[in-house]
């Protein structure tokens, strides 16, 4: 399925639950991330809550980034990674696209360092929006809501 919208920053997004219908190398990556105790976001210093994610390394395939990202930002060891779909924003004045995966965690280690981040905040269920502040204008967005919407289909969660 292929959707189009704006997103709150006012962004052309595009998203597909294709593989890799936008870029068979994408270089971002967006990790939504549910442990035994519940759903693993991070507390990002500027943008507020929201899942692990970021950009892949030289070296790195999207999924090697993808458990590295989930690692760094929350301490959380991934044991098993699904591709949910991929998506591009257009602003006018860059353009980038990203894959979106969901991951079930096989443990969570405390860390020193959780690097731009704060760390793991547990949520043992997602609200029903992400409307208040303390959450990052990424979780807004439709591709949250319909990627959240494959999960809880395909894992009935």
């Amino acid at each position: 399925m292929d959707y189009t919208f704006a997103d709150v920053l006012g962004s052309q997004v595009h998203f597909s639950t294709e593989f890799h219908p936008l870029s068979s190398e994408p270089k971002h990556v967006l990790v939504i991330v549910r442990s035994p105790e519940g759903w693993v976001l991070t507390k990002h210093k500027t943008r507020g809550l929201e899942f692990p994610g970021g950009k892949l390394e030289k070296g790195e395939t999207i999924e090697q980034a993808a458990i590295r990202e989930v690692w760094e930002e929350t301490g959380a060891i991934i044991k098993e990674l699904h591709y949910i779909g991929q998506y591009s924003v257009d602003d006018g004045q860059d353009f980038f696209v990203k894959d979106v995966y969901f991951a079930q965690t096989e443990a969570l280690q405390q860390k020193e360092n959780y690097l731009e981040t704060d760390g793991p905040m547990i949520l043992p269920q997602l609200p029903d929006s992400f409307d208040e502040e303390q959450y990052s204008f990424i979780m807004r967005d439709q591709v949250m809501k319909l990627s959240l919407q494959i999960i809880k289909e395909k894992h009935s969660l």
